[in-house]
Protein backbone atom coordinates (compact mmCIF):
# COMPACT_ATOMS: atom_id res chain seq x y z
CA UNK A 1 0.00 0.00 0.00
CA UNK A 2 0.86 3.39 -0.79
CA UNK A 3 1.42 6.28 1.41
CA UNK A 4 -1.60 8.14 1.87
CA UNK A 5 0.78 11.08 3.83
CA UNK A 6 -0.29 14.10 1.35
CA UNK A 7 2.51 16.42 0.10
CA UNK A 8 1.47 20.45 1.30
CA UNK A 9 1.00 22.35 -1.93
CA UNK A 10 3.23 24.97 -0.67
CA UNK A 11 1.80 27.12 -3.89
CA UNK A 12 2.65 30.97 -2.08
CA UNK A 13 5.67 29.78 -0.27
CA UNK A 14 6.58 28.31 -4.02
CA UNK A 15 5.79 31.80 -5.58
CA UNK A 16 7.72 33.94 -3.14
CA UNK A 17 10.59 32.06 -3.08
CA UNK A 18 11.53 30.86 -6.46
CA UNK A 19 8.81 32.85 -8.76
CA UNK A 20 6.93 29.70 -9.74
CA UNK A 21 4.23 26.91 -8.25
CA UNK A 22 3.47 23.78 -9.96
CA UNK A 23 0.44 23.31 -12.81
CA UNK A 24 -2.14 20.60 -11.11
CA UNK A 25 -0.67 18.46 -13.15
CA UNK A 26 3.03 18.94 -11.79
CA UNK A 27 1.37 18.67 -8.02
CA UNK A 28 0.14 15.43 -8.69
CA UNK A 29 3.28 13.93 -9.89
CA UNK A 30 5.02 15.42 -7.04
CA UNK A 31 2.21 13.75 -4.51
CA UNK A 32 2.98 10.22 -7.03
CA UNK A 33 6.56 10.74 -5.97
CA UNK A 34 6.37 11.00 -2.78
CA UNK A 35 4.24 7.94 -2.63
CA UNK A 36 6.75 5.82 -4.44
CA UNK A 37 9.86 7.24 -2.50
CA UNK A 38 8.26 6.18 0.30
CA UNK A 39 6.76 3.08 -0.70
CA UNK A 40 10.53 1.96 -2.04
CA UNK A 41 12.30 3.10 0.81
CA UNK A 42 10.59 0.06 2.71
CA UNK A 43 13.18 -1.79 0.51
CA UNK A 44 15.96 0.49 -0.23
CA UNK A 45 17.63 3.13 1.96
CA UNK A 46 16.64 6.02 -0.63
CA UNK A 47 16.36 8.92 1.89
CA UNK A 48 15.72 9.43 5.83
CA UNK A 49 13.60 12.40 4.86
CA UNK A 50 10.25 11.12 4.86
CA UNK A 51 8.23 13.45 6.53
CA UNK A 52 5.84 15.69 4.24
CA UNK A 53 7.35 19.29 4.88
CA UNK A 54 10.87 18.03 5.13
CA UNK A 55 10.16 16.36 1.67
CA UNK A 56 8.79 19.01 0.26
CA UNK A 57 11.82 22.12 1.37
CA UNK A 58 14.58 19.24 1.43
CA UNK A 59 13.76 17.27 -2.04
CA UNK A 60 11.53 19.53 -4.03
CA UNK A 61 12.39 23.09 -3.24
CA UNK A 62 15.72 22.30 -2.62
CA UNK A 63 16.38 20.92 -5.85
CA UNK A 64 14.57 23.46 -7.90
CA UNK A 65 16.13 26.44 -5.76
CA UNK A 66 19.27 25.78 -7.88
CA UNK A 67 18.02 25.98 -11.57
CA UNK A 68 15.68 28.89 -10.02
CA UNK A 69 16.45 31.46 -12.71
CA UNK A 70 14.97 28.75 -15.42
CA UNK A 71 11.80 28.93 -13.88
CA UNK A 72 11.10 32.06 -13.79
CA UNK A 73 12.35 35.08 -16.33
CA UNK A 74 12.21 37.89 -12.82
CA UNK A 75 15.05 35.89 -11.63
CA UNK A 76 18.79 36.42 -12.05
CA UNK A 77 21.53 34.36 -11.85
CA UNK A 78 24.86 32.92 -13.68
CA UNK A 79 22.94 30.20 -15.01
CA UNK A 80 20.89 32.79 -17.69
CA UNK A 81 23.91 32.36 -19.51
CA UNK A 82 22.58 29.31 -20.78
CA UNK A 83 18.66 30.17 -22.78
CA UNK A 84 16.40 27.33 -21.90
CA UNK A 85 15.23 27.26 -25.30
CA UNK A 86 19.05 26.08 -26.30
CA UNK A 87 19.11 23.93 -23.84
CA UNK A 88 18.31 20.16 -24.43
CA UNK A 89 20.81 17.44 -22.37
CA UNK A 90 20.85 17.71 -18.40
CA UNK A 91 22.46 14.82 -16.50
CA UNK A 92 22.02 14.21 -12.34
CA UNK A 93 25.36 12.68 -11.48
CA UNK A 94 24.95 10.07 -8.14
CA UNK A 95 20.45 10.97 -8.38
CA UNK A 96 19.85 7.92 -5.63
CA UNK A 97 16.57 8.51 -5.38
CA UNK A 98 16.14 10.63 -8.27
CA UNK A 99 17.27 14.43 -6.30
CA UNK A 100 17.62 16.70 -7.96
CA UNK A 101 16.81 14.87 -11.62
CA UNK A 102 13.13 14.09 -11.43
CA UNK A 103 11.89 17.28 -9.61
CA UNK A 104 13.90 18.99 -12.27
CA UNK A 105 12.63 16.95 -14.98
CA UNK A 106 8.69 17.61 -13.99
CA UNK A 107 9.72 21.33 -13.57
CA UNK A 108 11.06 21.65 -17.33
CA UNK A 109 9.35 19.08 -19.43
CA UNK A 110 11.77 20.47 -22.36
CA UNK A 111 14.83 19.06 -21.03
CA UNK A 112 16.39 15.33 -21.30
CA UNK A 113 17.35 14.86 -17.70
CA UNK A 114 19.92 11.66 -17.60
CA UNK A 115 19.66 10.13 -13.97
CA UNK A 116 23.12 8.91 -13.12
CA UNK A 117 23.77 6.08 -10.81
CA UNK A 118 26.67 3.52 -10.10
CA UNK A 119 23.95 1.24 -7.65
CA UNK A 120 21.72 -0.89 -9.77
CA UNK A 121 19.20 -1.42 -7.31
CA UNK A 122 18.53 2.52 -7.07
CA UNK A 123 18.76 2.25 -11.01
CA UNK A 124 15.94 -0.53 -11.07
CA UNK A 125 14.05 1.71 -9.09
CA UNK A 126 13.83 4.81 -11.46
CA UNK A 127 12.91 2.86 -14.18
CA UNK A 128 9.91 1.41 -12.46
CA UNK A 129 9.19 4.86 -10.94
CA UNK A 130 9.43 6.94 -13.92
CA UNK A 131 6.92 5.40 -16.23
CA UNK A 132 4.52 5.48 -12.97
CA UNK A 133 4.47 9.26 -12.64
CA UNK A 134 4.83 9.95 -16.34
CA UNK A 135 8.09 11.41 -16.68
CA UNK A 136 8.93 11.19 -20.38
CA UNK A 137 11.53 13.21 -20.41
CA UNK A 138 14.20 11.26 -17.77
CA UNK A 139 16.17 8.51 -18.34
CA UNK A 140 17.79 6.29 -16.02
CA UNK A 141 21.59 5.34 -16.34
CA UNK A 142 23.92 2.45 -14.72
CA UNK A 143 27.23 3.88 -14.23
CA UNK A 144 30.12 6.17 -13.38
CA UNK A 145 30.92 9.72 -14.61
CA UNK A 146 34.28 8.68 -14.72
CA UNK A 147 33.54 5.86 -17.14
CA UNK A 148 30.85 7.74 -19.40
CA UNK A 149 32.89 10.41 -19.79
CA UNK A 150 34.97 8.28 -22.01
CA UNK A 151 31.95 7.19 -24.43
CA UNK A 152 31.52 9.76 -26.94
CA UNK A 153 27.53 9.84 -26.86
CA UNK A 154 28.27 11.31 -23.32
CA UNK A 155 31.57 13.50 -23.35
CA UNK A 156 30.89 16.91 -23.74
CA UNK A 157 27.42 16.71 -24.79
CA UNK A 158 25.25 18.20 -21.36
CA UNK A 159 24.18 22.02 -20.94
CA UNK A 160 24.16 21.79 -17.23
CA UNK A 161 25.36 18.50 -14.13
CA UNK A 162 23.78 18.54 -10.74
CA UNK A 163 25.58 17.24 -8.25
CA UNK A 164 23.92 16.83 -4.74
CA UNK A 165 25.57 15.10 -1.77
CA UNK A 166 28.07 13.18 -4.24
CA UNK A 167 31.50 14.14 -2.98
CA UNK A 168 33.91 16.67 -1.97
CA UNK A 169 33.32 19.95 -4.03
CA UNK A 170 36.73 19.12 -6.67
CA UNK A 171 35.65 15.45 -7.28
CA UNK A 172 32.37 17.28 -8.05
CA UNK A 173 34.32 19.10 -10.59
CA UNK A 174 36.27 16.05 -11.92
CA UNK A 175 33.06 13.98 -12.58
CA UNK A 176 31.01 16.91 -14.00
CA UNK A 177 33.21 19.17 -16.41
CA UNK A 178 34.53 16.68 -18.58
CA UNK A 179 30.76 16.03 -19.55
CA UNK A 180 29.49 19.45 -20.34
CA UNK A 181 29.35 21.67 -23.53
CA UNK A 182 31.63 24.20 -23.74
CA UNK A 183 29.99 27.10 -21.86
CA UNK A 184 27.64 24.87 -19.63
CA UNK A 185 27.46 24.04 -16.19
CA UNK A 186 27.62 22.44 -13.10
CA UNK A 187 25.60 22.70 -10.15
CA UNK A 188 27.13 21.91 -7.24
CA UNK A 189 24.41 21.62 -4.15
CA UNK A 190 26.39 22.04 -1.15
CA UNK A 191 25.63 23.03 2.79
CA UNK A 192 28.20 24.73 4.16
CA UNK A 193 30.96 26.41 2.15
CA UNK A 194 33.96 27.48 3.15
CA UNK A 195 37.27 29.84 1.78
CA UNK A 196 39.34 26.89 1.99
CA UNK A 197 36.93 24.82 -0.32
CA UNK A 198 36.74 27.23 -2.87
CA UNK A 199 40.75 27.83 -2.53
CA UNK A 200 40.74 24.04 -3.31
CA UNK A 201 38.34 24.01 -6.10
CA UNK A 202 39.21 27.18 -7.85
CA UNK A 203 42.73 25.23 -8.92
CA UNK A 204 40.97 21.82 -9.84
CA UNK A 205 38.41 23.78 -11.93
CA UNK A 206 41.16 25.35 -13.65
CA UNK A 207 42.71 22.44 -14.65
CA UNK A 208 39.66 21.22 -16.15
CA UNK A 209 39.32 23.76 -18.43
CA UNK A 210 36.79 25.41 -16.37
CA UNK A 211 36.02 28.40 -13.71
CA UNK A 212 33.76 28.87 -10.71
CA UNK A 213 31.18 31.04 -12.22
CA UNK A 214 29.11 31.67 -8.93
CA UNK A 215 28.56 30.66 -5.60
CA UNK A 216 25.28 31.36 -4.49
CA UNK A 217 23.81 31.41 -0.96
CA UNK A 218 20.39 31.55 1.02
CA UNK A 219 18.34 29.66 3.68
CA UNK A 220 15.58 27.09 2.86
CA UNK A 221 12.11 28.42 3.22
CA UNK A 222 10.93 26.38 6.53
CA UNK A 223 14.26 25.53 8.48
CA UNK A 224 16.12 28.45 7.82
CA UNK A 225 19.11 26.21 7.20
CA UNK A 226 22.30 27.94 5.68
CA UNK A 227 22.59 26.54 1.76
CA UNK A 228 25.12 27.29 -1.17
CA UNK A 229 24.92 26.36 -4.74
CA UNK A 230 28.24 26.22 -6.87
CA UNK A 231 28.19 27.16 -10.60
CA UNK A 232 30.97 26.09 -12.21
CA UNK A 233 31.87 27.10 -16.35
CA UNK A 234 33.19 24.92 -19.14
CA UNK A 235 35.35 27.53 -20.51
CA UNK A 236 37.10 25.18 -22.87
Amino acid sequence: MFSTVTLPEMNELWQETLSWQPSDEQQQQFQRLYELIIDGNKHLNLTRITEPLEFWEKHLWDSLRGIAPLLSPNRVGVIDELPLKSMQKVIDIGTGAGFPGLPVALALPKLTVTLLDGTRKKISFLENLVPQIGIKNAVPLIGRSEEIAYQPQHRQSYDLAFLRAVASASICAKYSLPLLKTGGLAILYRGNWTVEEEVDLQSVVEELGGAIAQVEAFTTPLSQSVRHCVYLRKDK
